[in-house]
């Protein structure tokens, strides 16, 4: 693909009101990143992963009186803040201990409310097409994830903990929930794109294994 053509995709991406991104896979399509580096947009990579389909699922160890770790139904009153918390992890990214904690997550949820996110996941719950685990505490969404199905092969997308409730494996709990719930629905790849290196170690002990080098190219901030 040419310079030019990824201008043209852009300029529809803008006339459909669509985010300008593009994802790809690095060893299968070596060439696009620099006609894509060319149009502007800043490239960002992030391991790609697959569960070794004979790795045991681990049990969940959950502390008495701490979260509750589960797979959300349509109608569970956490699943507007299951939503909201990994834009709030991925703003501030890595493992470490981070600052945005209850305080703006229950803000974050309020300015989300109406907005139809939550609606739009529902149906999609219902139809079967997306399955959201989190842990929950109090109510809240301190950690949550999906897995999206398509017959026989899932993603596990959006794992985010809440910034000041990190350190505590709570990321690790949501990923084997919705690896056990995907298995559950007879699902034989489960696959996922890790942060980075530090993101890719943790899931490599459930299992998953590098496989290749996905490539999410976005408008510069």
């Amino acid at each position: 693909m040419s310079t030019a053509a990824v201008d043209r995709v852009r300029a529809r991406q803008r006339e459909l009101a669509v985010p300008e991104s593009f994802e790809w896979i690095a060893e299968t399509t070596p060439a696009l990143r620099a006609a894509i580096e060319d149009s502007g947009l800043v490239v960002h990579e992030h391991p790609l992963m697959v569960l070794d389909p004979g790795a045991p699922v681990p049990a969940v160890d959950e502390v008495p009186g701490g979260p509750s770790v589960r797979v959300l139904g349509p109608d569970d009153p956490a699943l507007a803040s299951a939503l909201v918390v990994p834009y709030l992890a991925f703003s501030e990214p890595g493992t470490g201990l981070g600052s945005a904690g209850l305080t703006e997550l229950a803000a974050a949820v309020r300015a989300q409310a109406g907005d139809g996110a939550v609606e739009r996941v529902v149906a999609r719950i219902e139809a079967g097409l997306t399955s959201v685990a989190a842990a929950v505490d109090g109510g809240t969404a301190l950690c949550a994830g999906q897995h999206q199905p398509v017959g026989s092969v899932s993603e596990i997308v959006g794992v985010g903990t809440l910034p000041a409730a990190r350190r505590r494996g709570l990321g690790l709990a949501v990923t084997v929930t919705l690896v056990a719930d995907a298995r559950a629905r007879e699902v034989e790849t489960v696959f996922l794109s890790a942060g980075d290196d530090d993101v890719a170690r943790i899931y490599a002990r459930l299992g998953f294994r590098r496989v290749a080098t996905a490539l999410i190219a976005e408008p510069p901030e």
